[in-house]
C-alpha cells in the first residue's frame, strides 16, 4: 500500500478522526483481525500560525506555511498527502503546485459524491474563511451544483462556535440544536437540498447521513474514501 501523508493540526480533533476513519475503512475492507494497514504520516501544524496568517490577509504566508510542511511529509516519505481541513483550500491550487507529491482534494472529492448523489443545491458550513470564500462554488460550479453559505451573522455565529467549542473539542447538544436551526432556515430561505460539513469538525458532531431530510455531506469520510482508494491501488 502507498503511504499516506496527513497534514493535521487543523485542528487536533479533525486529525484523530481522520486516522480513526481511515483504520475502520481497512478494517472493513480486510477483513475483521487484518494487521495490514497502511503507513501513515502525520504532520500537525500550528494552527495559531495559519490561522493567525489570515487573519492578517498574509495568505501567501499562510500557502507557503502549508507547502513547507507537505515537504517534510514527503522527506519523511509519504506517497501522497491530504490537508485535513477544508480551510486550507483556499490556496489547494496554489500549494498543489509548488509540491512534488501528488495532493487529494477535499473539495474536488466532495464535488464528485455530490455530482453522484444528484445535489444541485448544497448549504456550506465552515470556518468563516471557507463560508466567504468561493473555492467551493467554484468547484461545485463545474458541475452546475450551487453553493450557498448562510446569511452573515450566521457565518459569524457558526465560526464562534468553531473556535470557541469544536476546535477544542467540546461538543454541546445545546450548539448542535443552535446549528439545525441555521440549516432549517436554509432550507427555507434557499431551498439547498443537502449540507456540506466544510470543516472537519462538524463530522464529529454531526454524525447521521442525513438531518431535517436532507444529506450532510461528511467531508472528512469522503476524503477519506479517496485516500483509501489511492494508497490501495498499485
Amino acid at each position: 500500500m502507498k503511504s499516506i501523508g496527513i497534514i493535521g493540526g487543523l485542528g487536533p480533533e479533525a486529525t484523530v478522526d481522520y486516522y480513526k476513519e481511515i483504520i475502520s475503512q481497512i478494517n472493513t475492507l480486510n477483513g475483521d483481525g487484518s494487521l495490514n494497514y497502511p503507513e501513515i504520516i502525520v504532520y500537525s501544524v500550528n494552527m495559531a500560525t495559519f490561522i493567525g496568517r489570515l487573519e492578517k490577509k498574509d495568505y501567501t504566508g499562510a500557502a507557503g506555511y502549508i507547502v513547507e510542511c507537505i515537504s517534510k511529509l514527503e522527506l519523511a516519505g509519504a506517497d501522497f498527502a491530504v490537508i485535513s481541513a477544508n480551510t486550507p483550500h483556499l490556496f489547494f491550487d496554489e500549494i498543489r503546485e509548488k509540491v512534488t507529491i501528488p495532493l487529494i482534494s477535499i473539495v474536488e472529492a466532495c464535488k464528485t459524491r455530490a455530482k453522484q448523489t444528484g445535489q444541485k443545491r448544497c448549504g456550506l458550513f465552515g470556518t468563516k474563511f471557507t463560508m466567504n470564500a468561493s473555492f467551493f462554488s467554484d468547484v461545485f460550479g463545474r458541475d452546475n451544483i450551487e453553493v450557498i453559505s448562510p446569511d452573515s451573522d450566521d457565518i459569524n455565529r457558526i465560526n464562534e462556535l468553531l473556535f470557541t467549542e469544536l476546535e477544542i473539542g467540546i461538543f454541546k447538544e445545546s450548539t448542535q440544536t443552535e446549528l439545525l436551526g441555521i440549516v432549517q432556515k436554509m432550507i427555507d430561505k434557499h431551498g439547498i437540498d443537502s449540507l456540506i460539513l466544510g470543516c472537519t469538525e462538524f463530522p464529529i458532531m454531526f454524525t447521521e447521513e442525513k438531518y431535517l431530510g436532507i444529506p450532510f455531506l461528511n467531508t472528512t469520510r469522503i476524503h477519506v474514501d479517496e485516500m483509501v482508494k489511492k494508497s490501495m491501488s498499485s
